[in-house]
């Protein structure tokens, strides 16, 4: 199970502050606990001057000797209005062998030169997702679920030039192959948390899950899939779990079954907040 931040802002900026310096930045996340330590990948995206997506990626746990200043480095490079870090925790739903989920092609944020994308969480039969790719089936490039829920994404994006049906869409092909594998008790997908930008002037964050899966690396208060953001006018975060200890309620919730958008306007960034569609399952599960 991998963490995410994600940065909007008027201006061009680092995201230093929450991905290095802050008491719960992303970089204290990768290693709160050697249980849920974040040690398989991680990387740090956002679009250069030309508007070119450019992602810096590690194979390591961020916090790790050698990795640490690849990632402090990088967290300092990565100075645009739009900036997203992703730290992977790899599922494995193909039941590989460990070192074959490892490398940079598994590591997040996955990107095309136009577009960036980061996910928690996992689906449980890419392999039967891959059909619904479309032309994009042939461009998925490594093994983890992941990279298959961003084709996916990108297919419908593609076709109706709307993060938020795209997202839908891609959600209810999900559900399709959930009653093609015959309605399993393993749920269509434990987690569909993205951050997905198409430009430097836009943010978009999903939050859905299925499941307990139990509560927040450092804020054991939060669910585990409940995201977070901090709208300040001139910038908005956008994480898995606060990024400090501010105690002013600065950090509002984003829970499961909802969305984010923000863009620029002038030296503004505007956020709106709503509901996700109902994603009911069509029928109880039919067997194990």
């Amino acid at each position: 199970m991998c963490r995410l931040l994600g940065m909007l802002s008027h201006e061009p900026q680092t995201a230093e502050a929450w991905l290095v310096r802050s008491d719960r930045s992303l970089l204290v996340q990768s290693n709160a606990s050697a249980k849920t330590a974040q040690r398989d990948g991680w990387g740090i995206g956002w679009f250069d001057d030309h508007g070119r997506a450019r992602v810096e990626k590690g194979t390591g746990g961020a916090f790790e000797d050698g990795e640490r200043e690849r990632f402090v480095r990088a967290a300092t490079d990565a100075n645009a209005t739009l900036v997203l870090g992703h730290l992977r925790h790899a599922s494995n739903p193909l039941n590989l062998p460990h070192d074959q989920l490892i490398g940079p092609l598994n590591s997040q944020p996955f990107e095309n030169h136009r577009t960036l994308f980061a996910h928690n969480g996992a689906i449980p039969f890419p392999n039967e997702t891959r059909p619904f790719l479309g032309i994009h089936e042939k461009e998925v490039k490594g093994v983890n679920d992941s990279e298959v829920l961003y084709r996916l994404l990108l297919r419908h994006e593609e076709e109706i030039h709307d993060p938020f049906k795209a997202y839908v869409r891609a959600v209810e092909d999900l559900l399709r192959v959930w009653i093609y594998v015959g309605r399993p008790l393993e749920a269509p997908y434990s987690g569909l948390n993205v951050l997905f930008s198409r430009n430097p002037d836009e943010l978009w964050a999903f939050c859905l899950s299925k499941g307990d899966h139990g509560c927040g690396l450092l804020d054991t208060s939060r669910p585990y899939y409940q995201m977070t953001y901090r709208d300040e006018g001139h910038r908005v975060i956008v994480g898995s779990e606060p990024f400090d200890t501010t105690p002013n309620g600065a950090w509002k919730d984003l829970p499961s079954g909802n969305y984010l958008y923000a863009h620029r306007v002038g030296t503004h960034v505007e956020v709106q907040v709503a509901p996700l569609p109902n994603f009911e399952l069509p029928t109880p599960p039919m067997r194990a």
